[in-house]
């Protein structure tokens, strides 16, 4: 019971500065290699073959869903700092012929919390989002879903950091319109959607995606227990519940700005966590609950002017989404605390944006179900073309 429902649990997501990069290429990719099986398959060639980001630089495929065709993917993307990398992830297509108007819709999701360990790759690890992604293929969309940065792939996974995995779920839509073995056309519909750290990686990329990939027809973003703010996330967590989430952070955010230097605010407690646990799945997270930030720490480093702006940095809102927003939060989320996600409401709200505000009644995990029919509803009414409900 413990395990089940800690898997359903995630994280702050963070951000940074936009960078634009050229459309999908006019003319038809050739057909990517197939990657080696098994381990192999995430350990990309060096250095990177030559492209653009969202192309695959290999592939498998992989197990049939009862109504999908499955696909592993490797392909290219951009760093927190900009710079290009390999992300693996997975694209499901449905089995049935699309018969709606235009290519077949995307919707590109963010996983929620698996840990940092390769192990823990969404790809890899216990698929507790299939629930609902399943009923979005039997409506004829496809789904692809990112692996995040160093998940499963080389390095540190960059956990929370929204300016990198923005970029992998965005580019995670654009691989699957490259891979011509799932038969997908550009320039079809696209949304994101994601829940806890795949809530933040929904929204980063909503707020990316204009200048980053302004060759995507965004026309959605659900995004749902969303950390916006790190800072005020961390506040919450020191002492609470999720303490656990708050260590993978740091590590998370030192892996993609290493100039941060963790180890060096260290005592000897943490400077054994720091070496030992950097392979964790989520499942350990709730051994460290109810402990507090000077319990590793010599100096407490969100004290300290660098680490505030990487924090500061990493705060969605803002920037505007140019595609309407559901954004929904559990009343009693003892996980992320809910008056940041009312403050990211706020901000959209304030900048133009056309935002349907979900509260739900319930704690971190039962939000994700109770919301799973008003995602579905959002999402169908965007790929229809519906006018957006607005209730700034």
């Amino acid at each position: 019971m413990v395990a089940a429902v800690v898997t359903a649990l995630a994280v702050p997501a963070a951000v940074g500065v936009f960078a634009t990069v050229s459309a999908a290429p006019a003319t038809k990719a050739a057909e990517p290699p197939q990657g080696p099986i098994g381990d192999a398959f995430y350990t990309p060639p060096s250095p990177l073959p030559a492209g653009q980001n969202g192309d695959v630089i290999w592939w498998r495929q992989i197990a049939d869903k009862s109504n999908a065709k499955g696909y592993l993917v490797l392909y290219r993307s951009e760093s927190a700092t900009g710079q290009p990398i390999a992300v693996s992830g997975r694209v499901f297509v449905p089995k049935k012929a699309w018969t709606g108007q235009g290519p077949r819709p995307i919707v590109s999701t963010a996983p929620g919390t698996r840990g940092i360990g390769d192990s823990c790759a969404p790809s890899k690890y216990l698929d507790y989002e299939a629930p609902f992604t399943d009923p979005l293929l039997n409506k004829g969309y496809a789904i692809a879903t990112t692996d995040y940065e160093g998940l499963g792939t080389p390095g540190t996974h960059t956990y929370v950091v929204g300016q990198s995995e923005g970029r992998s779920v965005i580019d995670a839509a654009r691989a699957a319109t490259r891979l011509p073995a799932a038969g997908i056309a550009p320039g079809g519909k696209v949304a994101f959607a994601g829940y806890s750290q795949g809530g933040g990686g929904a929204a980063w990329a909503g707020e990316l995606a204009p200048a980053y990939a302004p060759d995507l027809d965004v026309v959605g973003i659900a995004a749902g227990g969303v950390p916006a703010d790190l800072t005020e996330v961390a506040k919450f967590l020191d002492g609470g519940l999720g303490f656990g989430f708050l260590l993978l952070a740091s590590l998370g955010l030192n892996s993609a700005y290493p100039e941060l230097d963790l180890p060096g605010y260290l005592n000897a407690k943490g400077q054994e966590l720091y070496e030992t646990k950097q392979g964790v799945c989520v499942d350990a997270v709730f051994g460290y609950a109810f402990q507090k930030i000077a319990d590793y720490t010599t100096t407490n480093p969100l004290n300290t002017p660098q680490w505030q702006a990487k924090l500061a940095e990493n705060k969605l809102g803002q920037a505007k989404p140019s595609a309407p927003v559901f954004l929904y939060h559990g009343l009693v989320d003892e996980i992320i605390p809910l008056k940041q996600a009312e403050t990211l409401r706020k901000d959209y709200c304030a900048a133009g944006v056309k935002v349907q505000w979900g509260p739900f009644l319930g704690e971190h995990v039962t939000t994700m179900a109770f919301a799973s029919n008003d995602v579905t509803t959002f999402l169908n009414d965007r790929f229809a073309g519906k006018a957006p409900k607005n209730n700034c």
